[in-house]
């Protein structure tokens, strides 16, 4: 910090306590405004610390919404980090690390954050319900493209970046042993497990600070505090030396074959790099083992106004005090159906805040209610908060007794001046990844929550993540599953055990899917009316939609009770339906709060059990991810490979004009001095047509096919027969997709009984050779053929014109030229000019023309002894464009330029290459009516009127 320049005041900052570093204050921005913080902050610690509850706007009804989680969670807080290039979008405050300098601002809110103009979107209600866009943006058809705007202003989460991204990304592939999934306690035990067994472990945190709940925990392990543990854990997996620890590292995707996509987020989270060093890498991870330990989320609970600034997960509240060292409000109501929210009740009585918890179960919660009576905090036991008062931020609660089923109220709302209300509705295992692989979730009555059921691929769920939420229980099942990971992988199980933790009594939590609303009479109370309903559905009497007061279970996606309500009396009963219905998890939330919430408010209304309802599917990422990273490092002129023929050199002496061809640069014409194109193009084209030409080739694929049974493979690939080919002969061959259009075609040649050589277009080498493959291995696998790609092995140079034979007849060899000795469509093999050699009598510009092969690093020697005895004949070099006119002068077909994928031979006139004998690939497709029609485009040659305009390439 600058001298003279004062710190920003944090009136929310504890004056000690937390990992926070004090000694490294920070400045930073958020939405101009200068705010303080330290070193350790996250964004949303910050902003806290600072005092500033407003945070955001909600989607569809543009309420003032405040930071509820702590991490990847949030749904409220998403903010934009930087400016111009570096500008990042769409990041969640939670996650955001703090830096010095950063600037941050909201994505929602028109003019201002704190005044939107798209307010009164939220006294649209009705009109905004489920499926409204539906309804609504249908007629009239006139108005569409004033609507389109409308809504493509209104949604999204960010602005994109208008200049090109500047930074770097970078791609890792890596295998290991065993992957952990999450540093918290299990996936710590996990990978400390694995580690002493002597596996390669990889373990990966989302957090910049491996630990999870240990980094705030009040509980010892051991009989020393958690931080002490964590430190000494820490720095044992650090002494491996096959250990790789990946903190700010998420984990995407699983995919098939234990292939999962890891994102790591170099250095500070969103620090700008500036165009120095990479900023994010992403991880392709093959591994023996994985191990599923990324926790659970808390899910909020649902009441009228449940979105007020100031509202809160219990969870959350316990991080940022002892973490962050920030107390979240002075005046605090704890809301919990489960032994959950008395943690949170605990930390802010020692933190110094007044504290009342009501829980919904009317017997409480043992032991660690009785010690929150012995700190200060009063309990409401069978209450729940019915609403919350206040324009904007949280002032007052209405609590009220429930029935003991918690579905209706039992007694008349009262207030509680408060401006915190911390939630706890039971927690949510984080089971992406593991429904991500194929597994197959379990609904477990007594947690009220899905869990990881039988996997189908090789991964183990522990900790949090498989329904274990204490301490104890997920230091233990950590430590199982890093064994047993260990072992299937063939290492012996190390000899320790799990460090001791205090084991607390749990009392069972009360499912509560949605409080009752209190609905107002002259008295000021009434009690709840009976439930409207049928046989497949029903509705409660008390909808908060009519009293105008929303509760919410989507908090990213607006999607309240009253929307759930109005799917299914629309029919959507499914949960699939529900979801893309009323966008319930939609986005990058993934169901990460609310869809179980949802799900139980759906089941109460079709009276079926969860069960039966099920759950959405889960879909990867599991956080957004940036482009870039998706890129990595292929961008710009990397973009694609560049490949060069062994010529290369020799053409850009001669001063070549190149073009890309598929990966290739190729020569597309040799100007000389003064010549514009179509000149040298006219003098290479007379060179080939009356004396000699040579062209680079070089870039035709090459293949070779080898096996007892490559004869009858190739009968099948090509449309004439191959099998009846004679050794040192070669033929033109067409090659057609399953639908019967043209893929590709080049010459077959037969160099022995069970060895053949294919060339293909320069562009579809590798499409072909997979193509191939793909039918060797899946469709005829019993069939004993070997393919190899020669593609970069040889050198191609095709000479072309009356005088080439006379050119090779005069270089010493072994290779006999004469025309009966050498017919057309045949192969020699030996020497020429002392190189070993393939010589092909092919030819595609209807000259005499000769294919020469020759080893790659012997080409540029070979090009330069045939330039120079060929200059007595006039030899000239061409390249692709005078190619093309040959060619096309000879009515010779270009697959990829004359042929788009919809062609067959048929319409180019080439029937004369297809068997009547055999079977082939696309045989059966020709037979189609379609394919048969009189009436089909067939190929054609066109002139310009005036015979010496050029049709640009593609307008034909």
């Amino acid at each position: 910090m600058a001298p003279g320049r004062r710190f920003p005041r944090q009136p929310q900052r504890l004056p000690e306590g937390g990992r926070i570093d004090r000694s490294k204050p920070l400045r930073f921005r958020f939405n101009g405004r200068v705010c303080g913080g330290y070193a350790g902050d996250s964004l949303a610690s910050a902003l806290l610390a600072n005092g500033i509850r407003l945070a955001g706007r909600s989607f569809k009804y543009r309420r003032p919404r405040g930071i509820l989680g702590c991490g990847a969670e949030e749904p409220n807080a998403i903010v934009q980090v930087g400016s111009g290039a570096f500008a990042t979008p769409n990041l969640r405050a939670t996650e955001v690390e703090l830096r010095d300098g950063l600037a941050a601002s909201t994505v929602r809110g028109w003019p201002s954050l704190g005044f939107d103009l798209g307010a009164a979107l939220d006294f649209c209600g009705p009109l905004l319900a489920a499926g409204f866009y539906y309804k609504t943006f249908m007629r009239p058809r006139a108005l569409w493209k004033m609507y389109e705007h409308l809504l493509r202003k209104a949604a999204g989460l960010g602005v994109a970046p208008p200049l090109p991204d500047p930074d770097c990304y970078a791609q890792r592939n890596a295998h290991c042993d065993v992957l952990v999934v999450g540093g918290g306690p299990a996936g710590l035990m996990a990978a400390l497990a694995s580690a002493r067994a002597g596996a390669r472990v990889m373990l990966a945190d989302e957090q910049w600070e491996l630990g999870g709940s240990l980094l705030f925990s009040a509980q010892c392990l051991d009989g020393a505090p958690a931080a002490d543990w964590l430190r000494r854990a820490l720095a044992e997996l650090a002494s491996h030396p096959e250990v790789v620890l990946l903190p700010r590292t998420t984990a995407l995707g699983y995919h098939d074959q234990n292939f999962l996509a890891l994102l790591e987020r170099c250095g500070n989270d969103v620090a700008a790099t500036q165009g120095a060093g990479i900023r994010q890498r992403l991880w392709r991870v093959r591994a023996k083992q994985v191990v599923l330990a990324q926790g659970a989320c808390e899910r909020p609970l649902a009441f009228a106004n449940n979105d007020r600034l100031g509202v809160m997960l219990a969870s959350a509240v316990c991080q940022y005090i002892r973490r962050y060292a920030v107390l979240p409000g002075r005046r605090a109501l704890v809301f919990t159906n489960n032994d959950s929210g008395y943690r949170a009740a605990l930390d802010l009585a020692e933190a110094g805040a007044q504290v009342v918890v009501a829980d919904c179960r009317p017997q409480g919660a043992g032991a660690i209610a009785e010690a929150a009576r012995r700190a200060g905090i009063e309990l409401l036991l069978g209450y729940g908060v019915v609403n919350l008062l206040g324009r904007r931020r949280v002032q007052a609660a209405q609590v009220a007794p429930l029935s003991p089923d918690g579905k209706r109220l039992a007694g008349a709302p009262t207030s509680l001046a408060c401006d915190l209300v911390a939630l706890s509705g039971g927690w949510n295992p984080a089971v992406h990844l593991h429904s991500q692989a194929g597994g197959k979730l379990r609904w477990r009555e007594d947690l009220a929550c899905f869990v990881p059921g039988s996997p189908v691929q090789n991964c183990l769920s522990a900790g949090a993540a498989n329904g274990a939420f204490s301490l104890a229980t997920c230091l233990q099942e950590g430590w199982q599953a890093g064994l047993r990971a260990a072992e299937r992988c063939g290492f012996p199980a190390a000899a320790a055990a799990a460090p001791g933790v205090a084991t607390e009594a749990v009392h069972p939590l009360q499912p509560l899917w949605r409080v009752p609303t209190a609905r107002a009479s002259e008295s000021g109370w009434a009690a709840p009316t009976r439930s409207r309903s049928s046989a497949k559905w029903q509705v409660p009497a008390d909808r908060a939609s009519e009293s105008g007061a929303k509760q919410f279970l989507d908090y990213q996606n607006d999607v309240t009770v009253a929307d759930v309500w109005l799917a299914a009396r629309e029919g959507y009963r499914s949960v699939e339906h529900l979801k893309r219905y009323a966008a319930l998890g939609f986005g990058t939330d993934q169901g990460k709060l609310g869809n179980v919430n949802g799900i139980g408010v759906l089941a109460e209304c079709l009276n079926r059990p969860i069960p039966e309802i099920g759950v959405t599917t889960y879909r990867p990422p599991y956080t957004p991810v940036r482009f870039g990273a998706c890129a990595g490092m292929d961008v710009g002129p990397l973009y694609d490979p560049v490949r060069k023929t062994p010529l290369h050199a020799w053409h850009e002496a001669a001063r070549a004009v190149f073009e890309p061809v598929g990966q290739w640069l190729r020569p597309r014409y040799f100007p000389k001095a003064g010549e514009e194109m179509a000149a040298a193009v006219h003098r290479e084209c007379l060179a080939a047509r009356n004396g000699l030409a040579l062209l680079d080739a070089s870039t035709l694929g090459k293949i070779e096919v080898q096996g007892p049974d490559a004869a009858a493979f190739l009968d099948r690939i090509y449309t004439q027969r191959v099998a009846a080919m004679k050794i040192g002969r070669c033929a033109y061959g067409l090659m057609l997709g399953e639908d019967g259009m043209l893929m590709d075609d080049g010459v077959v040649a037969r160099l022995g009984e069970e060895h053949f050589y294919l060339t293909t277009t320069t562009g579809g080498a590798a499409a072909v050779l997979d193509w191939m493959e793909r039918w060797l291995q899946t469709e005829w696998p019993h069939l004993r053929v070997y393919l190899s790609s020669v593609t970069d092995r040889w050198g191609t140079l095709a000479l072309a014109g009356p005088n080439a034979r006379r050119l090779l007849q005069g270089l010493d060899g072994d290779i006999d030229f004469r025309r009966d000795a050498f017919p057309f469509l045949s192969l020699r093999s030996g020497t020429l000019a002392g190189l070993p050699a393939r010589v092909f009598r092919v030819s595609f510009s209807g000259e005499l023309a000769f294919e020469i092969n020759v080893q790659a690093d012997h080409a540029p020697a070979l090009w330069e002894l045939l330039m120079e005895a060929g200059e007595p004949l006039g030899i000239a070099p061409y390249g692709t464009e005078a190619m093309h006119v040959l060619r096309a002068e000879k009515g010779f077909v270009i697959v990829g330029q004359d042929t788009d994928g919809s062609v067959t031979p048929l319409d180019l006139g080439m029937g004369w290459l297809l068997a009547d004998d055999k079977d082939f690939l696309g045989k059966r497709s020709l037979a189609r009516p379609d394919c048969q029609r009189e009436d089909r485009a067939h190929w054609a040659g066109l002139l310009s009127e005036d015979g010496a305009t050029v049709l640009p390439e593609g307008t034909q």
